[in-house]
């Protein structure tokens, strides 16, 4: 059973039957009616922008961690890497006294002796160990630093003495009282060395 006020008379069209069902209705209720469902849309829009707000903020969070984790990573790498390169380090600062010892006992030989019979196989020992030392260093990215007839360089030299001299030119290294090597590409001991200076 239908309600007789809903269905339209006779000829009566449903938008006619709308319209006179609504006679009866404030005006001030459907202006209200209509402003509630304006304000819920704004609302609405409102939370979407929001929304969109924290997604774009909580995307540019991933992409910095992102970079962040990258960077940590290579960091990584790089330490690993160089803790390779340079782990003989400090065995190779210890070593390079007995390279020093060994450079000074063949230089302390006289020439004369060298050809003795009795020194012979001794200072060839001597020579094949000092040989051996290059032959490991070299294994191991040691070099020597070269100096004699350089200028003085002081991030590979260490200048002990000056010696007046007009034979070179002021700055230059005329002497070299101690080797300086190289680990790789870093300074694993300084040159000690003469420079020369202009006579008095």
């Amino acid at each position: 059973m239908t309600d007789d006020k809903t269905q339209p008379q006779g000829d009566e069209t449903m938008d006619e039957a709308v319209a006179n069902e609504l006679k009866g209705v404030p005006e001030d209720m459907l202006e209200n009616g209509d402003a509630d469902g304006n304000a819920a849309d704004g609302d609405a829009m409102k939370e979407l922008e929001s929304l969109r707000e924290q997604l774009e903020a909580t995307k540019q969070e991933v992409l910095y961690a992102k970079a962040e984790t990258q960077n940590v990573r290579r960091r990584l790498e790089k330490d690993v890497a160089d803790t390779r390169s340079y782990a003989a380090t400090g065995f190779a600062r210890d070593v390079l006294s007995v390279a020093d010892n060994l450079a000074r006992a063949l230089q302390s030989i006289p020439a004369e002796l060298r050809e003795d019979d009795k020194l012979k196989s001794l200072v060839a020992g001597i020579e094949a160990t000092n040989r051996e030392i290059d032959k490991v260093f070299g294994n191991h990215g040691i070099t020597r630093v070269a100096a004699m007839g350089l200028p003085l360089d002081p991030n590979q030299h260490q200048a002990m003495i000056e010696v007046p001299t007009a034979d070179a030119e002021p700055g230059t290294v005329v002497q070299e009282l101690q080797a300086g090597y190289m680990i790789k590409d870093r300074l694993l001991r300084p040159a000690m060395v003469a420079v020369a200076k202009k006579p008095d």
